[in-house]
């Protein structure tokens, strides 16, 4: 395992990580919000997105990241290969870029509030909604330097 900064030939593998993840661990999206943000992760958020990339060892991307600044903006992990230590790698790797990292998770997924927990990241608060206002309560966490 290793971690690359991806390349525009790896948007069509992370979108599908995204897809894996997603459809495995965010059933609480109702189907139209599923199709809507598909739309958006596929033509306008990977396309441009600084991609960071835990890949096997035959250099298959099995995991990516995406960060604005000390926030990690997107952690998805392909679902076949959840519990493998690919999202750890990722969340590491951005320890060593900010040590002062924040996240938001969505509360209703609770597989990612527990993998942020379980990695030093502790509770900053709550929303109501995701960040374009959908019902999806999102909670913030953060890890501070050690």
């Amino acid at each position: 395992m290793r971690i690359r900064r991806g390349t525009p030939e790896d948007v069509p593998r992370a979108l599908e990580i995204w897809r894996s993840a997603v459809d495995a661990t965010h059933r609480f999206l109702t189907p139209e919000d599923r199709r809507e943000i598909d739309v958006i992760v596929a033509e306008q958020f990977l396309p441009n997105a600084d991609l960071w990339l835990a890949t096997d060892d035959a250099d298959w991307p099995m995991g990516f990241m995406t960060m604005d600044r000390s926030a990690i903006d997107a952690l998805f992990v392909d679902a076949a290969v959840h519990g493998q230590g690919y999202g750890t790698m990722l969340v590491e790797h951005a320890r060593s870029l900010h040590p002062n990292l924040t996240v938001d998770a969505n509360e209703q997924a609770a597989n990612a509030v527990a993998f942020y927990l379980s990695r030093g990241f502790r509770v900053l608060g709550r929303s109501e909604s995701d960040g374009e206002g959908r019902p999806y309560p999102l909670i913030h966490l953060a890890l501070a330097a050690s």
